[in-house]
């Protein structure tokens, strides 16, 4: 399926990638929607008070939470199941998952299809794709490494 998607146009590409993702996100926000609506009505308790950070990020940021979870790894599932169970309204919801599902397409449209191609240009003999992105990746550790050792500046106050 990525080579299909390789082979697209980029507007083509991000399109389809679009919508993907904002059936996945939507899917799983009603899932949670879903889940707190069973358990509210076979357990008519207090809802605990034990947050998880997913919820504390989506209580603090709200849609923007949302928005930026497109961007991360790991906690995206979390963050849209998180306000389907929080029951995030959905005018707040939609706009801040069409946002972030445009964002993750874009990126995934460009350098996630770029890695696809490399990938694919490597496995046809062409080491070329392949030996560019481990060189720029290894810039990108390198050059995390050096700020993680570098000393904090002491506070001036």
């Amino acid at each position: 399926m990525l080579d299909s998607l390789a082979a697209l146009p980029f507007w083509q590409a991000v399109t389809a990638l679009w919508v993907i993702v904002m059936a996945r996100s939507n899917a799983t926000y009603w899932v949670g929607r879903g889940a707190i609506a069973g358990w509210r009505r076979h357990r008519p308790r207090p809802e605990p008070t034990g947050r998880a950070r997913a919820e504390m990020l989506l209580r603090r940021l709200g849609p923007v939470a949302v928005t930026l979870s497109y961007l991360t790894i790991g906690i995206q599932t979390t963050i849209h199941l998180t306000a389907g169970l929080l029951r995030m309204p959905l005018p707040l919801y939609v706009p801040a998952a069409m946002v972030g599902s445009l964002a993750w397409a874009v990126i995934y449209a460009t350098i996630g299809l770029a890695l696809v191609e490399a990938w694919l240009a490597a496995m046809t003999g062409s080491w070329y794709g392949l030996l560019v992105i481990g060189g720029l990746l290894l810039v990108g550790v390198a050059t995390w490494l050096v700020r993680a050792r570098r000393p904090t500046p002491p506070c001036l106050e």
